[in-house]
């Protein structure tokens, strides 16, 4: 209350004194000036009053700090994200040299399956190679076989058409007697 009171004073002793009374005066209330700088002078002391100033500058702080409380969090955020980026490139590199190893051990899998496959095909070659030569053989054998019987029962007719031929019955029948004895003696 006492900051209205000098105000108020000060207003009341410029009405009441005689320089209003004049009309060139600048203390006169015709004067639109002097009122101006008046109506500042209250509008001052209002604001003094009810402490405006320092409502508007703890608004403003408080503005401030809020603004300051959200670059810090926007601060972390950032930094939470750079870490969150960082580890995601380290996750991608680390996918990157394991599909990498994977990709590489499927080209050495392969490449000894491919080897693998090749002596494969030579044991399986040589396996039927062997086997032919074998069914060769064998049928070289039978045909030698097959050719020695066919030699065998040709000379035999022929030895027996020979021999039919030249043989009278007087040679036979002492072959056989022969013959017969021959048996005895190796039965007994």
């Amino acid at each position: 209350m006492r900051h209205l009171k000098a105000p108020i004073a000060a207003l009341a002793a410029l009405s009441a004194s005689p320089a209003l009374a004049a009309g060139d005066v600048f203390f006169s209330l015709k004067n639109t000036d002097f009122v101006v700088s008046i109506a500042f002078l209250v509008f001052v002391g209002i604001l003094l009053y009810f402490k405006v100033p320092s409502l508007v500058g703890g608004m403003l702080d408080k503005r401030a700090e809020g603004i300051k409380s959200e670059l810090d969090e926007a601060r972390g955020l950032r930094e939470e994200a750079q870490a969150l980026l960082a580890s995601f490139e380290r996750k991608q590199k680390d996918v990157q040299d394991q599909a990498d190893r994977i990709v590489a051990n499927a080209r050495d899998e392969a490449a000894r399956a491919a080897e693998q496959a090749k002596v494969d095909i030579r044991t399986s070659v040589d396996r039927r190679m062997k086997a032919a030569e074998e069914q060769i053989a064998s049928a070289q054998s039978a045909a030698v076989k097959d050719v020695r019987d066919r030699a065998v029962t040709a000379a035999i007719a022929a030895a027996q058409n020979v021999i039919a031929s030249q043989m009278s019955a007087s040679d036979a029948n002492a072959l056989i007697d022969d013959a017969i004895a021959q048996v005895e003696a190796k039965l007994h």
